[in-house]
């Protein structure tokens, strides 16, 4: 366990902020991008200590527009609490551990990650608990946190949400799923998939993907569609790939219905025009926020939510035409 230090020393802080322009923590071959957070926020709502530096490094892929939302998060917190937030991301595990390791050698004083694949978050973990850093997870690894030596974690119980669409399944009568999986070896959505599989009453089969070329992606559902009929569910696992799969069902001819995990301003209209039936939301705006939030209050106040033992859970939440208004102007303005 990392023992909490008091809050930055003034000198400390400056020192800090002169070193700011020369840091940077991108790997070669990943997508990031740097800056002060909370410029123009105002002072309403800001913390009063020092100036802390933290680093959110994620195993996102370019283009996908789920972790804009997570990053919006992680900005309004840093925001709020007067840290100068890095992001950086690599959908490959050995880059994003590089960029574990890179903010290890930076000194940042806090690291937030996700864990996607968690063996390979192992040793950069150690490597910065070694080095006095506190780590916390989001968005992934829910059931590996605590063995990877992560002192917090904010996501969903992915297995949980899971086993909650197949039961969403049985009661719209389906019987036949497609699960579409975008990245494999990722235990997220392998977990997603896996729930389904158990709580749904009818067939569920799993259609891996390759999730960074949507072109791809469209055409291996629409041609699974093509040769089973019987496919009356195309359960998607993120926002973006079910618009993909309603084209998809379109283009084949098929019948079957379209249902996902999360949700962005696009997957709304759909939602609210009856392309896609339902979103499982995981509200990645609050997964950054939180993880951000918690580092601040773990450096300036040795907090740690969960006490160290219990995950902040932030889903799952069905999002379907009855109550898509209720969501919809929070998503347009990119929080949701």
């Amino acid at each position: 366990m990392n023992t909490p230090p008091p809050p930055p020393a003034p000198h400390r802080a400056a020192r800090i902020a002169a070193l700011a322009a020369a840091v940077c923590l991108l790997a070669v071959g990943c997508s990031a991008s740097a800056g002060t957070s909370g410029s123009g926020a105002g002072s309403v709502g800001k913390a009063g200590t020092g100036r802390l530096k933290v680093a959110l490094l994620t195993h996102a892929s370019q283009g996908d527009t789920f972790w804009n939302l997570v990053k919006k998060g992680a900005e309004d917190a840093a925001a709020k609490d007067n840290i100068d937030l890095t992001y950086a991301s690599d959908p490959d595990s050995a880059g994003q551990a590089e960029l574990v390791r890179d903010a290890v050698r930076q000194k940042v004083d806090g690291i937030a990650v996700t864990l996607a694949k968690p063996q390979a978050m192992k040793g950069p973990v150690t490597a910065a608990k070694a080095a006095d850093i506190p780590v916390v997870g989001l968005n992934s690894g829910i059931d590996s946190w605590q063995s990877e030596g992560v002192l917090e974690f904010f996501g969903q119980d992915e297995s949980l949400a899971g086993r909650a669409v197949g039961g969403k399944l049985d009661d719209l009568r389906a019987r036949h799923a497609l699960c579409v999986i975008h990245e494999r070896g990722n235990v997220a959505l392998e977990a997603r998939c896996a729930g389904v599989k158990k709580a749904f009453g009818g067939k569920t089969e799993m259609l891996y993907v390759e999730g960074t070329d949507a072109d791809a992606t469209a055409a291996a559902i629409t041609a699974r569609l093509r040769q089973d009929p019987t496919i009356d569910e195309v359960v998607t696992l993120g926002a973006q790939f079910a618009l993909d799969a309603v084209q998809s069902v379109k283009q084949s001819g098929s019948k079957a219905r379209v249902a996902t995990f999360d949700l962005n301003q696009d997957l709304v209209k759909a939602v609210e025009s009856g392309d896609v039936q339902f979103a499982v939301d995981q509200q990645p705006y609050l997964q950054g926020y939180l993880a951000v939030d918690a580092l601040w209050l773990y450096r300036t106040n040795g907090n740690t939510s969960g006490g160290g033992v219990t995950p902040v859970l932030t889903g799952p939440a069905f999002v379907t035409k009855a109550n898509v208004a209720s969501v919809a102007a929070f998503a347009a303005r990119g929080t949701r």
